[in-house]
């Protein structure tokens, strides 16, 4: 990223983000149906936000779960936001202070060697990280290093160490590993642009331990993460090498630094989604469509890969209770009443990734009872991929069908006679 950009808070670029997306914005319907689509891609759709985050770009979350603005790439300010964005300080730091400088020099320290240009960092009064530019003599390369605390145990923890799909995010390689004290290393080598339309290549090292304490290591092979021409085939640190970079003791000491966290308890959000998601899809797919792949998360998000013989197709489902608000957005405009007080709206766009020819159909439905069923199709295995043919697998009849499918709950005449029963027990 430019120098410059490392000057601007975190927090005042989300201020600015939401000033915008307040002051009046007709929605992005594809970013809309993206965000309701995605929740088990990381973008959680929660009523208002759907049409602020959908439109101002602010729910997009990268892999290891940190929040991403619009073209912000790894910023180094970034990777300790949204993990820790719903705890609060609870008591002073185990460990004495450390500044930006010294993380800095640390980082220069455990390089060892080159020359070194467009230092910044931040001290562990607030999101530690270091940033610079490292020539091992073969090529000008971005690296940094971020610290944090994180709840342990949690969904988060385990995301952070967790190789992403590859259907979403393509990739070289990621390995995950435990450690002899217990720590979760995970080591991926990836891209900056999932479709590759530039050579920057990402690498990082995230470490997770028992105690909460995550390390997390970037490296690109390029003097910025975005704009920017590669200077090297690779970036300098291999997967041995990032290892003992983010395992570096001092690094753990820097989070012991940043004030201990209270973390709110957890409370399991209610869901009227089936247990497996994906089985109940491709149960409800028309005969004729062979699976190829299949994924997903517990909270009413899957997807399967299908082929008829001409070429494969992605489907997508999210099932999300408590949703019935959004019939009064504009995502909503135009939707039908289905006869059982379903709304239905279809859609017809490019999908959300800026691939020539891409072609998605989805249809959106809330229920009676605030359940929201998405269902897309996308002529292509995957939202990366080149069409792999002119049309989606499924037709729009085909869609409707699965999303209005008694599978993914109640229908009004069914919660109608349990509330009858009900009273009449």
């Amino acid at each position: 990223m430019p120098v410059d950009q490392h000057s601007d808070p975190f927090e005042d670029r989300v201020a600015a983000e939401l000033r915008t997306a307040g002051g009046g914005f007709e929605p992005d319907l594809t970013a809309l149906t993206t965000a309701g689509l995605a929740r088990g891609r990381r973008l959680r759709l929660r009523r208002r936000a759907a049409v602020v985050g959908g439109a101002a770009s602010l729910a997009l979350v990268g892999v290891g779960g940190a929040l991403l603005l619009p073209g912000a790439g790894a910023d180094p300010e970034k990777a300790s936001v949204g993990s820790t964005s719903n705890a609060s300080s609870s008591g002073k730091p185990t460990a004495p202070p450390v500044s930006g400088q010294e993380l800095i020099s640390t980082l220069k320290k455990e390089l060892g060697y080159g020359k070194f240009s467009q230092e910044t960092g931040r001290g562990t009064e607030d999101s530690p990280y270091a940033w610079l530019v490292w020539d091992d003599g073969d090529g000008g390369a971005v690296v940094s290093v971020n610290m944090e605390r994180v709840e342990p145990g949690s969904q988060n923890a385990r995301e952070l160490t967790a190789c992403p799909d590859k259907t979403y995010t393509p990739y070289d390689s990621c390995r995950t590993s435990r450690l002899d004290n217990g720590s979760v290393l995970r080591i991926f080598q990836g891209y900056e642009y999932p479709d590759k339309r530039e050579p920057t290549k990402s690498w990082t090292a995230d470490l997770v331990t028992p105690k909460g304490q995550h390390v997390a290591v970037y490296e690109w092979n390029a003097e910025a993460e975005k704009g920017s021409p590669v200077t090297r085939e690779e970036p300098p640190l291999d997967a041995a090498e990032l290892k003992k970079l983010v395992t570096a003791p001092a690094w753990l000491k820097a989070v012991d630094a940043t004030a201990e966290k209270t973390w709110p308890s957890a409370q399991p959000e209610a869901s009227t989604a089936p247990t497996d998601i994906r089985k109940t899809l491709v149960d409800l797919l028309p005969d004729g469509l062979t699976p190829v792949s299949r994924g997903g998360d517990e909270s009413g998000w899957g997807y399967v890969v299908v082929d008829d013989g001409k070429g494969k197709s992605l489907v997508e489902i999210n099932v999300q209770p408590d949703m019935g608000d959004l019939l009064g957005e504009s995502i909503f405009e135009g939707a039908e009443e289905v006869g059982d007080g379903t709304m239905l709206i279809t859609r017809e766009d490019a999908g959300d990734k800026d691939v020539a020819g891409a072609v998605r159909w989805t249809v959106d439905t809330v229920r009676i009872n605030g359940l929201r069923v998405v269902v897309s199709a996308l002529n292509a295995g995957g939202p990366h991929d080149a069409p792999s043919r002119a049309e989606p697998a499924l037709t729009m009849e085909q869609l409707k069908k699965i999303a209005l499918s008694s599978k993914w709950g109640p229908s009004r005449e069914e919660l109608l006679t349990g509330q009858k029963n009900s009273d009449q027990g």
